[in-house]
């Protein structure tokens, strides 16, 4: 019955895509089921009094909640905060933040980024944000603006001629900043595009060994529509139809994990450059093949990373974090 049905949305939805405007297309999307959580109620995903425990799957019959591989997808309604933040407080945590804004980026977007940053990202926990610009002295007219909860350290990143280059070369920066920094100064590290802004609680519930973000223009389409890598000739071709589509504007975890992440896409990534082909989403498509092979524990869902421009959605309750209105006419010029 439910594949009758998937099968009759497909059909209406490529109708809709063929003939119709994309704000009716988008609408119609919206209604698309999803999995539901095949977990029973009682279910504990780890040991003792984890705060993970406590997730309330069956709360959001609406939406998919965990996945078959027992992971939680995270949605307004199914934790407690309250219940996160006291546990990791017991923990003494702290959190890195990566972002990387270089040329346009910069002007554009960093500063507003950076302040909704420390009202809403992980509130009431030690946070080091590590930011990577091509112009120090900019960044340091913004960061006295800033409240001092989070810890700024700033650091100059060369700007490659092609913006696709910054967005893959991101990958070996991380990676590096890792074995440097952040595995003596953080527990967990999240990493993000520049050009979205903070505009609700990004908190400890988002905490996991491996955290991966559905991508919001995805997380209804029928995986027929998921734009995976299809050239067999790059390291990010995916043969299966996948899991999820994934966004890259937002991944992180233990820094062991993103290390692991961030080493797998870079080696990717130059295999890629050594046989002259490149990914059709960048770095993108190779997270998206590093999450096939190597699952993540815990899902985001669209409300920590929505683009306003999809419209409606019944099923999105808050906007943790938003996408900004995309310049690339500008911020994508080279100076």
């Amino acid at each position: 019955m439910v594949l009758k049905h998937k099968c009759l949305c497909f059909l209406l939805v490529f109708m809709a895509y063929s003939t119709f405007d994309p704000i009716f297309f988008r609408i119609l999307e919206g209604f698309i089921p999803m999995e539901k959580c095949h977990l029973l109620k009682g279910f504990k995903l780890k040991p003792g009094n984890h705060a993970d425990n406590f997730l309330d799957y069956w709360t959001r019959s609406d939406v998919q909640t965990c996945t078959i591989w027992n992971a939680p997808i995270i949605w307004d309604g199914t934790f407690n905060p309250v219940d996160y933040d006291e546990m990791y407080k017991k923990k003494n945590i702290v959190i890195g933040l990566t972002v990387f804004a270089v040329g346009n980026y910069l002007d554009l977007y960093l500063e507003r980024f950076l302040l909704s940053a420390d009202e809403h990202f992980m509130p009431g926990f030690p946070v080091i944000y590590y930011v990577f610009v091509d112009d120090l002295a900019k960044l340091k007219q913004i960061t006295p603006k800033l409240s001092g909860r989070g810890k700024v350290q700033d650091l100059k990143v060369e700007k490659h001629r092609r913006w696709q280059d910054n967005s893959m070369f991101r990958m070996k920066l991380i990676k590096e900043l890792i074995e440097t920094h952040v595995k003596n100064e953080a527990n967990y590290i999240f990493c993000f595009d520049v050009d979205q802004h903070f505009n609700g609680r990004f908190g400890t519930e988002a905490l996991s060994e491996s955290v991966a973000l559905l991508h919001a223009w995805f997380y209804r389409k029928l995986k027929f529509f998921y734009t995976y890598e299809s050239n067999p000739l790059s390291s990010a071709y995916i043969e299966s139809k996948g899991d999820f589509y994934y966004h890259a504007a937002v991944f992180g975890g233990t820094w062991q994990s993103v290390r692991n992440l961030t080493e797998r896409c870079h080696h990717g990534i130059m295999k890629d450059k050594q046989r002259n082909v490149e990914a059709l989403w960048h770095d993108e498509s190779h997270l998206n093949k590093y999450y096939w092979l190597h699952k993540p524990t815990k899902i985001l869902s669209p409300e920590y990373c929505w683009d306003k421009k999809i419209g409606w959605r019944r099923d999105i309750h808050v906007f943790r974090l938003l996408w900004v209105k995309k310049q690339y006419g500008i911020s994508r010029q080279i100076n």
